[in-house]
């Protein structure tokens, strides 16, 4: 027994030396993590976020209450005639303040596994919600920042200045404060209606179907769930080798339900009503002002350039997913659409005969983010830096705490909550702590965010391993994090990701194709145990997996993104929302419509996503974009990082963000070039699969 135990610990601190030489971001990373010494031996505790108010969930009332009294201060100060400061510099102190206590307090209310925590975080939420719903309504710091927007402030402006001063009243006009009592009543009230319309239109997207046994064949009984006499259909089995399995779960699903129709009609016709009230043409106008996008009409033409240059591409990946249809079954039908994911997971899976699980062995997470260190030192002369946390600072420990450090000059925090843990939420995500900003000393106020994924936690002998998706979504968090980071704007109204959703996810998106590229995994890949690389070979083909079938998903995507447009493009609706989804599935996907199906009744992006669905699809086409003509020749190259740095992300929202892409590419872009970039993607990934697969 004793020998036994030796060499088990024999290997734990071979594994640990191992860890060890990666570096310090691995044998952080790569470890379990060490509870503070502070703790230990009971030493000076400090609050959450070291806000010295949270070392008790009672803190929260203090935070709220200081909240309060800055917040009526600055709002006296708005109101004032003999004002001292411009208006938007005001705006954003109330707006910082308000943030500060929000932003934190909904992280909290997800986050801490202490429900004392959570409880006293949630009422912050709700109280600071209050305030800023009773701040919306305040005619006196509305009519002070029109009169500044619109006659110029009495002090001198930067274009950045005006910019953020039309942004906060954008959102007063959103409200509807510049209409009259009666309109005012009515916005609340609409706002109230599509809230829960939402809440209830998105908890019926998950309801299972029930469908008496007699109306399938026997064979496909044992495939479902039942319940006596009932199948229940609570997925879409899209995993299924059984193409009969497949197509029943699919119909059965998404067969249309009269009920969900009803609300999500009612939902989109509120919302119509909504921005007519407000002084919109349509929901979608008012959803896309100030928007990368900027305009329905410019996406419309994104949308159709992209829906005809795709059939032909993806033709010949359905050509593709038939062969492999008929390998399984000689006498199958044609392709359907609930064909295309099982074939397009099984392509990924086999097409290149990788191992999946060896493979991880040589993505720690540890190797990860040593590599997204050395990524961020070539491109931007930046470092990560594991930082030491206080008792009491952390709401589990198992997160760790990144200084971001350019020539030892911090530039902010990023708290990184990786593994799951039970009642976390299981969502991969970038929260804001704190915004950056200048401060009124000249100083800058550093940002804090948090990044949230739901990773298997390292073992004493085992790290935690990276699947190839896994790897994609911390690139793509981390990309959030140093848009963040990187941010230098003056105002923390529109630091970082705090600019129109479709902007926020290009530079998250961009470090999907750092995450794509052979040159940069071929650097990131060490073997845990033995820090031995990936052969050349493998890196390629690991690559390739990830570029199969692209235009089939972009298809999909465009599909979804068109539906929501035309929801909210205007009311009465052309038919119901079925009707209108049975003609842009027609109109924009290569295989047929399914009668008697609904899918837009099991899409809850309709309701967070409301007329923005379409920010990823045309996020991915900038990225694209900026990919192709910036950093494909050279992925580490440091005058392109720097470039990008100071032209795209030091700007946060502050900029125009149509102006910020095409300055940048320097070109005029329209969206038949952004349509192109992502055609032309298509053509050079089917290159590469056609050419890797084949060996």
């Amino acid at each position: 027994m004793m020998l036994r135990h030796l060499t088990k610990h024999h290997k734990k601190l071979e594994f640990r030396r191992n860890v060890s030489s990666l570096g310090p971001l691995a044998a952080a990373f790569n470890s379990k993590p060490n509870i503070s010494v502070n703790s230990l031996f009971g030493g000076k505790k400090t609050g959450l976020f070291n806000v010295p108010e949270l070392v008790s969930s009672q803190g929260f009332q203090q935070i709220k209450d200081d909240c309060l009294r800055a917040s009526e201060a600055l709002v006296a100060e708005a109101c004032n005639e003999n004002r001292t400061r411009n208006v938007a510099v005001i705006f954003d102190d109330l707006s910082d303040e308000l943030c500060r206590v929000a932003d934190l307090a909904e992280f909290i209310r997800l986050a801490h596994p202490d429900p004392d925590f959570a409880l006293a975080a949630q009422d912050a939420c709700i109280e600071v919600s209050a305030l800023v719903e009773n701040l919306n309504t305040n005619l006196g710091i509305y009519s002070a920042l029109k009169r500044s927007v619109e006659d110029g402030d009495r002090f001198p402006e930067t274009e950045v200045d005006k910019r953020v001063a039309k942004l906060f009243l954008q959102d007063f006009h959103q409200c509807g404060i510049h209409l009259g009592e009666q309109e005012r009543q009515q916005v609340v009230g609409l706002t109230d209606q599509i809230l829960r319309a939402g809440q209830t239109f998105s908890a019926n997207c998950q309801v299972p179907r029930a469908v008496n046994g007699s109306v399938l064949p026997k064979q496909l009984h044992g495939q479902f769930q039942k319940d006596g006499d009932n199948i229940i259909v609570a997925g879409h089995h899209l995993d299924s080798p059984s193409d009969l399995t497949r197509e029943a779960a699919y119909k059965i699903f998404h067969w249309r339900e009269e009920e969900q129709e009803a609300v999500l009609t009612q939902m989109l016709e509120d919302r119509a009503a909504l921005a007519n009230l407000c002084g919109y043409k349509t929901f979608a106008h008012r959803a896309l002002s100030y928007s990368l996008a900027e305009t329905p009409e410019s996406l419309q033409q994104f949308h159709e350039v992209l829906g005809r240059g795709l059939p032909e591409r993806v033709a010949q990946d359905h050509a593709a997913m038939l062969r492999m249809k008929r390998k399984t079954n000689p006498s199958c039908q044609p392709l359907a659409v609930w064909d295309i994911p099982y074939f397009n997971s099984q392509a990924k899976a086999n097409w290149f005969k990788l191992d999946i699980e060896k493979v991880s062995e040589y993505f720690s997470l540890g190797a990860a983010m040593e590599g997204l260190n050395d990524l961020f030192q070539s491109l931007y002369g930046v470092r990560l830096a594991v930082e030491r946390t206080e008792d009491g600072e952390l709401w589990s420990p198992e997160v760790f705490k990144l200084a971001v450090l350019d020539d030892n000059k911090l530039l902010g925090h990023i708290y990184c909550d990786f593994f799951t843990r039970p009642g976390k939420p299981y969502q991969d995500c970038h929260f804001t702590i704190r915004g950056g900003r200048q401060q009124h000393d000249g100083s800058y106020q550093d940002p804090v965010v948090v990044l949230m994924l739901n990773l298997p936690p390292p073992g004493w002998r085992t790290p935690t391993l990276l699947s190839p998706s896994s790897l994609d979504n911390l690139f793509h968090e981390m990309g959030h994090a140093m848009h963040s980071m990187l941010g230098r704007t003056k105002y923390q109204h529109v630091t970082g990701t705090r600019c129109s959703t479709d902007f926020a996810e290009v530079p998250s998106t961009l470090m999907e194709y750092f995450a794509a590229d052979p040159r940069v995994l071929g650097r990131i890949n060490k073997h845990y145990k033995t820090g031995e690389s990936l052969p050349a070979g493998v890196i390629e083909k690991l690559c390739a997996s990830k570029q199969v079938f692209s235009g089939v998903e972009l298809q999909a995507q465009l599909v979804f993104s068109v539906v929501d447009q035309v929801y909210h493009g205007g009311v009465p609706l052309r038919g119901d929302t079925t009707a209108v989804f049975e003609e842009v599935q027609n109109q924009f996907h290569t295989l047929p419509y399914v009668p008697n199906t609904a899918p837009q009744l099991r899409f809850s992006h309709l309701v967070g996503y409301g007329a923005r669905y379409y920010s990823y699809l045309l996020a991915k086409s900038v990225a694209s974009a900026i990919w192709q003509k910036n950093f494909q020749d050279d992925p580490f190259s440091s005058t392109a990082g720097k470039r990008y740095r100071d032209e795209c992300l030091s700007h946060g929202g502050g900029k125009r963000s149509l102006s910020l892409v095409s300055d940048y590419l320097q070109e005029d872009l329209q969206p038949c070039q952004l349509s192109a970039a992502l055609l032309t993607e298509v053509d050079n990934k089917n290159i590469i699969v056609h050419n890797l697969s084949k060996l």
